[in-house]
């Protein structure tokens, strides 16, 4: 377990969450900004059910004094009570919304703020690690959970617990011994409410895991990539069906959670009918000797309603505050989670740097399994996690074939490793085009990865004009540093959207001219909407040549002085690859580059090619200088760099 993350994981299925004192100071601290409006909450409350137990008592008053005395003021006073009551009721109910809806509105923010910016701060390998899922979750549903701990269950406690004082109070008052009856049942009301309830959280906690294995499939099939698969494979009718399967668990579960519910409310209120048929039985055996008011009975029958509310209530608060507070350690958890890549308080801001780019040294290698930041423990009262669409039909990996001996295996080199990066040293002038080439899993696009710091690497240093960049601002970096990865991720907006998110303020001639140095421009003027078309999910409705010129149309308009670019062309066509090979030839002019080159042009007009294998720099020099060597950059220019020159 890593220092300073919250220990509390409630792995048992059906038991109830541990709270430990620690966890809940650190959620009230969360409440202490809106103390005075908690504090106006309880006083609503307070005053709503103080109102409440005035009708019962008009009624008492109305059925033994004014009705029999027949007077006519004092029942004109009582029907303006019995109406302005209601009335005041609804008031406070009004106000008690608005404060709470602002603090547990406020809350919310706080906690997303909170969140949002801290996962914004950790490094790329965080969201290498961890389903994008699991992290929309903290936002959405434990954020809100959590909030419902303080602005619902404290709230609720607090007066479900007043308000059974205060009825039993005055219950006493008016007649101890049909209260004593009344108190009698209390056990066995609160024995059956615990049972059925669990059994109700039961099929709660099911039909939720069941819809939650529907949502994961409709959301896996349901997007472009997923309904490409399906297609492509010929699964239409396989999924089709599989979905109505999901479908009918959801609808079967439904049912039975309606049936359950209504055993559940059913037993619940022939229990109170117990309570109550004892009250007034035993009470009207007292009313016909004479010892008991008409009054009130019916009195005491109004307190026992809400009294038995208010116990139920109680009953309840302990799970519901436990399964509010896991909310609150799952958002702790990642609130705890240490930052990889950490800014200095006394950073250096970079401006107007020449372009001077070193590795010092550099080793790095990717966190394994076991420093995974989010653990997945079960929600209690939640949904389980639907790790895979496909896990309930795929089970088992296919029986694998016997293994040859040792002695007869044929040893092959891969690029498999345990660091991903070693003993990297290099330095690119400004200006220089520096071109990174070797065999897939070589450690190119790491190495790239390191420069806008999106990973530290373990030892070594990288330096830009002299300065190491863990020494300078996260903001000023970025702003020196373009990058073009091999995948081009736009916005679902608008073209114009995702060229301004370069430079928000940048003016219309800057875009355009950034366009036409990417080879964009006149692809953007022939469509109906021009600029302002909507370019779809991930850009789906772009060409991959588009896309990329597009990264490019971006990049230009940041204007950086260091440039990387992991420059992939393969499933380019020809007309695509040119418009592209010029635009990179305007976008790298004057700028520092470090490219992944594949492109037998950009390795010869490379002021230093750097040959990469296992992680490692294994040959330097220009083009002319690697092939006299006839090592490992010889081979790859006859096997792949030869073939885009014929």
């Amino acid at each position: 377990m890593r220092k300073g993350i919250s220990t509390y994981s409630p792995h048992s299925y059906s038991g109830k969450p541990r709270v430990n004192l620690n966890l809940i100071k650190r959620v009230l601290a969360y409440a202490r900004p809106y103390k005075w409006w908690l504090l106006a909450i309880l006083a609503v409350t307070f005053s709503v059910a103080g109102l409440a137990l005035l009708t019962p008592l008009i009624l008492r008053d109305l059925i033994d004094k004014t009705l029999p005395d027949r007077d006519i003021q004092r029942l004109t006073w009582l029907a303006i009570a019995l109406i302005a009551i209601p009335l005041l009721t609804s008031g406070l109910e009004v106000v008690h919304k608005q404060i709470n809806a602002r603090v547990g509105e406020g809350i919310v923010f706080d906690l997303r703020s909170a969140l949002f910016s801290h996962l914004q701060s950790m490094s790329l390998s965080f969201f290498t690690r961890t389903k994008s899922g699991e992290i929309m979750s903290r936002i959405n549903n434990d954020v809100t959970g959590a909030q419902s701990a303080i602005t619902k269950v404290y709230v609720s406690i607090i007066t479900s617990f007043i308000q059974t004082v205060a009825i039993l109070g005055v219950m006493f008052t008016l007649e101890w011994r049909l209260t004593l009856v009344s108190i009698a049942v209390v056990p066995l009301f609160l024995l059956a409410a615990r049972k059925l309830g669990n059994r109700l959280r039961e099929v709660a906690r099911e039909q939720l895991d069941i819809v939650a294995k529907m949502n994961a499939m409709v959301g896996e099939l349901l997007n472009v990539s997923g309904a490409l698969l399906v297609k492509l494979f010929g699964r239409t009718l396989e999924e089709n069906k599989r979905f109505q399967e999901r479908a009918a668990g959801v609808r079967d579960i439904g049912i039975k959670r309606a049936v359950t519910g209504t055993l559940f409310f059913a037993s619940i209120g022939l229990l109170s009918s117990i309570g109550f048929a004892l009250v007034y039985g035993i009470g009207g055996y007292l009313v016909i000797g004479g010892s008991l008011t008409i009054g009130t009975i019916v009195a005491l029958g109004a307190y026992l309603g809400k009294l038995y509310g208010s116990l139920q209530s109680l009953t309840n608060a302990p799970v519901d505050f436990a399964t509010s507070i896991v909310s609150f350690e799952r958002v702790f958890e990642v609130l705890d989670l240490p930052l990889e890549i950490k800014e200095k308080s006394n950073a250096l801001v970079l401006h107007n740097i020449q372009g001077y780019l070193e590795f010092d040294n550099v080793g790095f290698s990717y966190p394994g399994d076991e420093m995974r930041p989010l653990s997945e423990v079960h929600r209690f009262g939640q949904t389980q996690e639907v790790r895979a669409v496909l896990s309930d039909e795929i089970t088992a990996l296919p029986p694998q074939p016997e293994q040859i001996p040792e002695p007869e295996q044929k040893k092959v080199l891969t690029q498999a490793r345990e660091y991903a990066l070693e003993n990297v040293s290099f330095r690119a002038e400004p200006g220089q085009l520096v071109a990174l080439v070797g065999p897939s899993g070589a450690g190119k696009t790491t190495l790239t990865y390191l420069i806008p710091r999106l990973y530290d690497p373990a030892k070594g240093r990288i330096l830009i004009d002299g300065a190491d960049i863990k020494d300078v601002t996260l903001a000023s970096l970025a702003g020196q540093i373009g990058m073009v990865t091999q995948e081009t991720y736009l916005f679902h907006d608008s073209i114009l959207t995702n060229l301004l998110y370069a430079r928000p303020n940048a003016p219309s001639s800057e875009i355009e001219a950034a366009a036409r140095a990417a080879n964009i421009h006149e692809f953007i003027m022939g469509l109906p909407e021009r600029y302002e078309t909507i370019v779809g999910e991930r850009g789906y409705r772009l060409s991959g040549g588009e896309k990329q010129r597009m990264a490019l149309a971006r990049v230009i308009l940041k204007d950086p002085r260091i440039l990387v670019l992991d420059e992939a062309t393969s499933s380019l066509d020809s007309e695509s690859e040119a418009l592209i090979q010029d635009a990179l030839g305007r976008v790298m002019a004057d700028r520092t580059s470090i490219v992944i080159a594949h492109r037998l042009s950009t390795i010869l007009s490379a002021d230093l090619i750097l040959v990469m294998n296992r992680g490692q720099i294994v040959e330097r020099g220009t083009h002319s200088e690697l092939l006299s060597n006839k090592g490992i950059y010889a081979s790859l220019y006859e096997t792949q760099f030869r073939q885009s020159s014929q």
